[in-house]
């Protein structure tokens, strides 16, 4: 597995600079989220870590070593699904395994242990169109699943689905996660969602992006929202973001 490294990284797009002297650690098998309001470079952070960016100055490594061009051990799953509309279900997921060039009774029997796992059974031979968004979010969640990576990169992935169908998709991103071993980072505008899912919440602020801070979410798993510290930790970020009113 994969220890991701951010060492005094800026990034600059021409002369504007994004991000200011980024530098953190996310250890292996750890959940971390980072929070901060649009523009301030959260994405450009984790398309660095995917290998799709390259830093101005600093470095971007994993397990000791540059990231320069990306790495199917490394997946990023963004806000929109992204799968292909003339596609069944299990050809989507399986697109990467066929690219790969496994053999097909393979990939069938790869996609279907982890279409279960996803909540998918039995939707193999449904296309885009005729899945609910949770679902289409499922499978794309599927699609990278399916490749095995140490490391998964989420792009507010759960931005466009209802609020229902979004804390659903939390818990079941949980449930993956625990006991694979697997190194997350979440990006979210969802205070509330970082606090629920990640061990370690990295707080940016407006760009140029720099950490502000580092908050360490120690409760135990499921967590309680309506908890006194869960609510203590919401407020203390809310408190870094210099935020007064909060809504979900």
């Amino acid at each position: 597995m994969q220890t991701i490294r951010i060492e005094h990284v800026t990034k600059r797009f021409g002369q504007l600079e994004v991000l200011s002297d980024i530098d953190f650690t996310i250890e292996k098998g750890e959940f971390a989220a980072i929070v901060g309001p649009s523009g301030c470079g959260k994405s450009t952070v984790l398309r660095m870590i995917a290998g799709l960016e390259t830093a101005s100055d600093g470095k971007v490594l994993a397990n000791g070593n540059p990231i320069g061009k990306p790495d199917p051990q490394r997946v990023l799953i963004f806000q929109e699904h992204a799968l292909y509309p003339w596609r069944t279900v299990e050809e989507n997921v399986g697109f990467g395994l066929e690219l790969a060039k496994v053999p097909a009774k393979e990939r069938r029997e790869r996609v279907g242990e982890v279409l279960d796992k996803v909540g998918l059974s039995g939707f193999q031979n449904y296309y885009p169109a005729q899945l609910s968004g949770g679902m289409k979010q499922r499978a794309s969640i599927a699609r990278a699943l399916v490749m095995n990576p140490e490391v998964l990169l989420l792009d507010e992935p759960y931005g466009a689905l209802d609020a229902i169908t979004r804390l659903t998709m939390q818990n079941e991103l949980i449930k993956l996660w625990r006991g694979s071993g697997k190194t997350v980072l979440l990006i979210t505008h969802d205070i509330d969602e970082a606090v629920y899912l990640a061990d370690t919440i990295y707080v940016m602020s407006p760009r140029p992006g720099r950490i502000i801070s580092k908050v360490h979410a120690d409760m135990p798993r499921p967590r309680n929202r309506n908890s006194a510290e869960f609510v203590k930790l919401r407020e203390q970020i809310m408190g870094h973001l210099d935020i007064g009113t909060y809504t979900i």
